[in-house]
C-alpha cells in the first residue's frame, strides 16, 4: 500500500471510529432514535390547523439534508404554537391516504431533481388537486429543485424553482442585512448564517406575485452556470413567498443543507413563519414560537 492510500485509510478509519463513538446524543440518548416522533398521526381536533410535513429519504453525509430529523424539529416548533396539529410522514410520501385529507398545507423537505417525489408516480396530480384546494405549498431546500419539463406545472405552484444547468448551489456565507415587511419576517432579525444557498433560480416572468423574503449577494467565483455568470454582483434571492393565481400561498426556501442551523433562532423563525403563513394562520407580531434545547439538533438522524 502507498502512504498516499496508507494516509487515506487512516483517516477513513479515524473517521469512521469517531463516528462510531458519536452515536450517543448530549443526553445520553441514541442519536438515531425515533421510536418518539409520532408519524402520521391524525389530529383529533378538527378546528386545529392540519399541516402536513413530508421528510424525504436519507441523503447525503451527517449532519447535511437531515430530512427526517429537520421535520421533527419543525413539529416540535409548530406545535408550540396555538392552533396548529402538524402530522409528519417519512420517506418522501404518506403511507396512509388520509394524510393530506384536509391539510391547510404540505411542507416538503426532500431531495428534488429526477427523483423528486413529487413527479413520481402520480403525486404531481396530487399536489395539484391540494393546490387547487387552497391548501400551501411549501418547498425547503432541495425539494426546490424540479426538472425542467415540469416548468408549467411548477411555476404556477411555487413561483420559482431550481432549473438544472441556470440556477447553482454553492455554499456559502449568506449576509442577511435587511428584511421586507411581511408576515413571514415578523420577529426575525437579520442574520449571517453559511448553507448551500441556491440562487439564480427561474422564477414567473416579471416576479409577478412573487415577493423575495431572504436576499444576499454571493461571491462572484460561486457564480458556476453560464447564466449566473450573466449577473455578477447581483443581489440574489434565496427564500421567497407566492400569492398563487388560485388564492392559496407558497413559499420557497433554499438554506437547510446543514441540520445545525436550526439552532440560528432567525433561521428557523423565518421557516416557521412562513409554513403558519402558507397555512393563512395569523403570524404574531413578534412571530411564531421557536423555542429549541439545542440537544434536540442531536437526535432522531439518519444512519449514514
Amino acid at each position: 500500500m502507498s502512504r498516499t492510500r496508507f494516509c487515506c485509510a487512516m483517516v477513513v478509519i479515524g473517521f469512521v471510529g469517531v463516528y462510531a463513538l458519536s452515536t450517543r446524543a448530549a443526553d445520553g440518548g441514541d442519536k438515531f432514535d425515533r421510536s418518539d416522533v409520532p408519524l402520521e398521526v391524525q389530529p383529533k381536533d378538527s378546528s386545529l390547523a392540519k399541516i402536513v410535513l413530508v421528510a424525504g429519504h436519507p441523503s447525503h453525509g451527517p449532519g447535511e439534508h437531515e430530512f427526517f430529523a429537520g421535520c421533527a424539529v419543525l413539529m416540535e416548533l409548530l406545535n408550540e404554537n396555538q392552533g396548529v396539529a402538524p402530522v409528519m410522514a417519512k420517506n418522501g410520501w404518506p403511507k396512509d391516504p388520509r394524510t393530506f385529507e384536509n391539510a391547510r398545507a404540505v411542507v416538503f423537505y426532500m431531495d428534488g431533481g429526477d427523483g423528486h417525489p413529487i413527479v413520481q408516480d402520480h403525486h404531481l396530480q396530487e399536489v395539484e388537486r391540494l393546490l387547487r384546494a387552497g391548501t400551501g405549498f411549501v418547498n425547503l431546500h432541495y425539494a426546490v429543485e424540479y426538472p425542467n419539463r415540469y416548468e408549467k406545472q411548477i411555476l404556477p405552484a411555487l413561483g420559482g424553482y431550481y432549473e438544472t444547468g441556470v440556477s447553482i448551489n454553492p455554499t456559502w456565507e449568506a449576509h442577511i442585512k435587511s428584511l421586507p415587511k411581511h408576515p413571514i419576517t415578523r420577529g426575525v432579525k437579520p442574520f449571517t448564517i453559511v448553507d448551500e444557498w441556491y440562487y439564480n433560480i427561474h422564477f414567473v416572468p416579471g416576479m409577478r406575485n412573487v415577493t423575495p423574503i431572504l436576499q444576499a449577494t454571493p461571491p462572484d467565483q460561486t457564480r458556476g452556470t453560464p447564466s449566473a455568470r450573466e449577473h455578477l454582483g447581483r443581489k440574489e434571492t434565496l427564500a421567497w413567498a407566492f400569492d398563487r393565481a388560485d388564492g392559496g400561498r407558497s413559499f420557497g426556501f433554499t438554506g437547510g443543507h446543514y441540520h445545525r442551523n436550526w439552532g440560528n433562532e432567525d433561521f428557523r423563525r423565518l421557516v416557521v413563519n412562513a409554513i403558519l403563513w402558507s397555512a393563512k394562520l395569523h403570524v404574531p407580531d413578534e412571530g411564531a414560537k421557536v423555542d429549541l434545547d439545542l440537544k434536540e439538533l442531536e437526535k432522531h438522524l439518519d444512519r449514514k
